[in-house]
């Protein structure tokens, strides 16, 4: 205390709770307190003494003793009006006050017995004690008993009464104690002679395993969330409130650190008078109160004049059957608010179900339960396959039943109030015998319903559209990055530039010029050498470049080059081939959680709702595939993405990408049913779960039913029923998604496609570079003829070949012959022809046929040449460019032609001398 205290946490008896409580209002230290039983015995409430100012700081952390009124409501159910009750001694007998008085105002016989350590002695002392008349009348009262013992005194005095004979076959016994074990309740039901029935405290979250290791993002430990010890599995109740208590007293501590209003310890002592208490413990005390945990005990706060008033009984009870004989089940609960559920009846049935009738309540749940027919003015007929299993096990039992539809159509979930909706409501209100459809077995409707054994396994289904195939023209290129393309074809013209430079190089080395190899296989242009470098990247080759050792270390470095990427792309292609032909549709949970096309839901406050809010938010959770799940369902508390009921799931997952998470035989059977066969569903087990009838607390069929369920089974009935609503081969094949197609291995055209694009471009721009290739060299055509072919001086020509003549003239005729000889046939003849071509024709008068613009008709001119005289020809092809053209000179010159065609003749033609004509004065091209 020197030290200061924060809070005070004891597990004490009321002796010592008093003193204590003494101490804490004295000092304002928050005390929370646990009341611990003594010796296993049903404890009584403890009298605190109310603080002199007004201000308690004690909160009673385990709730208030309710054991009174728990038996008042079973003596009402029971009808009891004579019955006896056995206490231990260590048992207050104060706390049977208030029970005392209501029967007493009821009209009730009761009676009372201390039972001593020795229990043996207490029926020895009967039969000493006792006449045989005596005897008997007590026998008579001992066939209803109630017990207020400890669980080992239980079974002892059970076992002498069976021994000395005083227990019958007919007698019932009731033992009431908050803390007893499933062991130690078989126990005192197999050495019952009659029947037993057993009330103990419950805490149905701890049960439930699948959130049992988290309370409101409090981390429970895992050695308490899944006890692997045996000991764990029986701790005591003062136990598992002390755990509780300390977190939440955790919680009010992190509280007023996040809120800043920390008081610090003061040092305390009980000696000094001057000792004052500690300022802060009043602020703590109301943090602790306000605040809100779920533990292991379940809910707890002090809401209710500082004490936690959230506690709830379990009534268990003996059943008899031919099939299962005698074993314990659940009859009923019990809590402060909502008293009595279930039933305690007797639920032996001499007859079976033979000629009753039931009211069973259903939901109308594709393919479970359907309208068959809806006739006006009649009950509507339903269909299905739980409505078969109904039937069948009706035909088996002999009943009969009438149905009808739950009004908020609801399976059923509790409320913050306490109560439940749907049809597990209407069994708890005693308004429907059965409910039927397609109903999940889970331990919160098993703690206030009971079920019959499953008839179908269970599991989540993931319902979504099939999704389209994409077809990428351009997926060729996928298999390197667009990064990697770019480097590739920034590689080309680089290797390219190189290759050119070197080749120039090496020939200027070599001292020949640029121009004397046309014909060499060595490439002395640029877009060459980029050609070579292309040729040699498709493997396709290319001129070969014997040249330098540098230019072969150039073209073997690009070569390796070539063969590593065109490997590399290869392999890298048939990987990607190969992924996109496989089925990239959602399988699981963990694919649904990576991608992002799809949004997914549940039914808001639904089983599968509740689930995966209880996994995703368990931090001890390994898979965190369930906190990403849970994040999308609930978002915006669900209204986001979760839907109201499973029709609309269905109905959105036709729609759009949306991927619905519900029972996977519902979403199998929309999507055989579908009607476009636009869906698909994939299934994923999520835990050991079942569909099952379910029926009020303590009903009498369900051994009965249960019974008949696993016949069916075993018979083979339920799976001829399944087979009826859920075919391996319906309207859609759920398969044909994922099944391989005949011709799975071959690539289809669009695969292709982009190929055949980049070859209808590459022609194209082929037909586009040809025409401007014509383009250029008909204006080159027109820019490079040359000036001196334009025009000749005839009137040169004339005095030339007439001084020629006159020389020749007198030495030698020629003969009249005519020739025609195409001048350009003269032009392309090498030097030595042309002079043998002329030498043919010595002294002969040449007749030049000539086009003068203002004619259209030839003008003859007669020339005369001596012996040894020759035509001024030309001498070489250089001197005379052969450039092919097909139009005429502007001014009227000589029509040059392509090759291709006949050239314009000129004719030389042998005349007989004698005078020249005059010279003519125009003049023309030649």
């Amino acid at each position: 205390m020197t030290q200061g205290i924060l809070a005070l946490v004891t597990s004490t008896g009321c002796a010592s709770a008093s003193a204590l409580q003494s101490l804490t209002d004295a000092m304002h230290i928050p005390h929370l307190y646990i009341q611990r039983n003594a010796e296993g015995s049903p404890r009584t409430a403890c009298q605190l003494n109310p603080s002199p100012d007004g201000e308690r700081y004690t909160l009673a952390a385990r709730p208030p003793v309710r054991l009174s009124d728990v038996m008042l409501t079973l003596v009402g159910e029971l009808h009891w009006q004579k019955f006896i009750i056995f206490y231990d001694s260590d048992y207050d007998i104060r706390g049977l006050q208030v029970f005392l008085d209501q029967t007493s105002r009821q009209g009730l016989d009761v009676s009372l017995q201390r039972v001593d350590r020795n229990i043996s002695g207490v029926f020895s002392s009967l039969f000493t004690s006792m006449r045989t008349e005596e005897l008997n009348h007590y026998r008579d009262t001992l066939r209803r008993a109630i017990l207020l013992l400890s669980p080992r005194g239980a079974q002892v005095f059970i076992h002498q009464a069976v021994e000395t004979n005083l227990a019958s076959k007919d007698s019932h016994w009731v033992f009431v104690n908050e803390e007893i074990s499933d062991t130690e309740i078989m126990e005192l039901a197999h050495s019952s002679l009659g029947r037993m029935t057993v009330v103990r405290q419950i805490f149905p979250l701890w049960k439930d395993s699948s959130v049992s290791c988290m309370r409101n993002n409090h981390r429970i430990s895992s050695l308490l969330c899944n006890p692997q010890e045996g000991y764990l599995h029986s701790l005591e109740v003062s136990n598992l409130y002390l755990y509780d208590s300390v977190l939440m007293l955790a919680n009010a501590f992190y509280r007023k650190l996040e809120d800043r209003k920390w008081h610090s310890m003061a040092s305390l002592n009980c000696i000094r008078k001057s000792t004052k208490p500690w300022n802060g413990g009043w602020s703590m005390l109301e943090t602790i109160q306000k605040g809100h945990i779920t533990g292991l005990t379940g809910i707890m706060d002090f809401m209710d004049n500082g004490s936690n008033s959230h506690v709830q009984f379990e009534i268990l009870g003996t059943s008899f059957s031919e099939t299962f004989g005698k074993d314990i089940k659940r009859l009923a609960t019990w809590d402060s608010v909502h008293g009595l559920n279930g039933s305690l009846k007797e639920s032996r049935i001499e007859n079976g179900m033979q000629g009753i009738t039931v009211k069973v309540v259903t939901l109308l749940e594709d393919p479970f339960v359907m309208v068959a027919e809806n006739i006006l003015g009649q009950p509507k007929r339903y269909k299905g396959f739980s409505i078969d299993v109904l039937d069948a096990l009706a035909k088996i039992l002999g009943f009969k039943y009438d149905i009808y539809q739950v009004a908020d159509s609801k399976y059923g979930s509790q409320l913050p109030n306490g109560s439940w909706n749907g049809m597990i409501g209407e069994l708890i209100n005693k308004r429907a015998d059965l409910a039927v459809s397609a109903i999940t077995i889970t331990p919160e409707r098993e703690n206030v319903v009971d079920f019959s054994k499953r008839y179908m396994d269970y599991s989540v289904g993931i319902l979504h559209r099939k999704p389209e195939e994409k077809i990428n023209i351009f997926s060729l290129f996928a298999p390197f990055d667009l990064a990697v393309w770019a480097c590739i074809a920034a590689a080309i013209p680089v290797v390219g530039v190189l290759i050119f430079l070197l080749t120039r190089m090496q020939m200027l080395r070599s001292q020949n010029p640029p121009g004397a190899h046309h014909n060499s296989s060595m490439s002395n242009s640029l877009h060459s050498a980029i050609w070579i470098v292309y040729g040699a990247f498709v493997q396709q080759g290319g001129d070969s470049v014997v040249g330098s050792v540098a230019l072969r270390i150039v073209m073997g470095s690009w070569w390796l080059f070539t063969l590593i990427v065109c490997s590399s792309y290869t392999a890298n292609l048939a990987a990607f081939l190969t992924v996109s032909r496989m089925d990239n549709t959602i399988r699981t949970f963990q694919d649904l959680a990576r991608q992002m096309d799809y949004a997914y839901g549940t039914v808001r406050d639904s089983a599968v709702y509740d689930y995966f809010r209880a996994k995703g938010t368990n931090p001890l959770e390994q898979d965190s595939t369930y906190a990403e799940l849970w994040r999308t369902i609930s978002k915006n508390n669900g209204q986001d993405y979760s839907v109201s009921s499973p029709s609309e799931g269905i109905r959105k997952a036709k729609k759009g990408p949306y991927a619905f998470l519900w029972d996977m035989a519902v979403v199998e059977y929309a999507a055989l049913t579908d009607d476009d066969c636009t869906i698909t569903v994939a299934g994923n087990s999520m835990s050991s779960k079942g569909y099952g009838i379910a029926m009020q607390h303590g009903s009498p069929y369900r051994d009965l039913i249960s019974q008949k369920i696993l016949e069916l089974q075993e018979k083979g009935d339920l799976d001829v029923l399944k087979q009826k609503w859920w075919p391996r081969t319906g309207r859609c094949d759920l398969n044909s998604h994922s099944n391989a197609q005949p011709d799975g291995r071959s690539l289809k055209l669009h695969s292709f496609a982009g190929v055949f694009c980049i070859l209808a471009a590459g022609l194209l721009l082929a037909c586009l570079v040809a025409a401007l290739e014509m383009w250029w060299n008909s204006n080159r055509c027109r820019q490079e003829q040359p000036k001196e072919d334009k025009e000749v001086n005839l009137e040169q020509v004339h005095r030339r070949l007439n001084s020629l003549m006159d020389e020749d003239m007198a030495h030698k005729q020629i003969p009249a012959p005519s020739i025609e000889i195409s001048a350009l046939d003269i032009s392309s003849m090498p030097l030595s022809q042309q002079r043998e071509a002329v030498r043919d024709y010595p002294g002969t008068g040449l007749s030049v046929s000539t086009f003068l613009p203002e004619q259209a008709h030839g003008v003859g001119r007669t020339l005369a040449q001596g012996p040894g005289s020759t035509l001024p020809l030309p001498h070489s092809s250089s001197t005379m460019p052969s450039i092919h053209c097909k139009h005429r000179a502007p001014n009227g010159g000589l029509f040059r032609q392509s090759p291709a065609k006949t050239p314009m003749p000129m004719s030389y033609q042998s005349v007989p001398g004698g005078p020249i004509p005059e010279a003519i004065e125009h003049s023309t091209s030649i």
